[in-house]
């Protein structure tokens, strides 16, 4: 079967770039620097629906992409999970946090609506791509 992105992450996110084996998108809330990853499998709900050099391969991109983050914007922490209690599909968050973000120390989610991106959209894929054109995701 082929696969098709939630519609609620397709509202809810920015098509960003593709690493092997995840869609790599950029959360539309302009408060925190925020990607999720979705690993292209059909009907894959957890981490373990995954098969096992898939789930290392995810593994490797969650520290690829938190290394992304980490590296662009210096944050106090890195807040990484795979929630799923409102969208099913896999897929992760990978957050970078501030001491005093909109959120700070709380959780991102439900911490008020979402500011979306408008003019400072473009300012961030670049910052994003810049550092993704110096290293790359490893491979298989």
């Amino acid at each position: 079967m082929n696969f098709e992105l939630d519609p609620t992450l397709a509202a809810d996110t920015l098509e960003f770039v593709s690493f092997e084996l995840c869609d790599v998108r950029l959360m539309n809330d302009a408060r925190f620097p925020w990607l999720i990853l979705v690993p292209r499998r059909h009907a894959a709900v957890e981490i373990l629906d995954l098969d096992r050099a898939d789930q290392d391969f995810l593994w490797s991109e969650i520290r690829f992409a938190a290394g992304v983050l980490r590296a662009v914007y210096r944050p106090d922490k890195l807040n990484i999970g795979a929630l799923g209690n409102q969208v099913a599909q896999l897929h992760v968050h990978v957050i970078a946090r501030f001491h005093g973000d909109a959120a700070w120390p709380a959780p991102v989610w439900g911490s008020g609506p979402a500011r979306r991106y408008e003019h400072e959209r473009d300012k961030r894929l670049d910052e994003l791509k810049a550092m993704l054109a110096e290293t790359r995701p490893s491979v298989r």
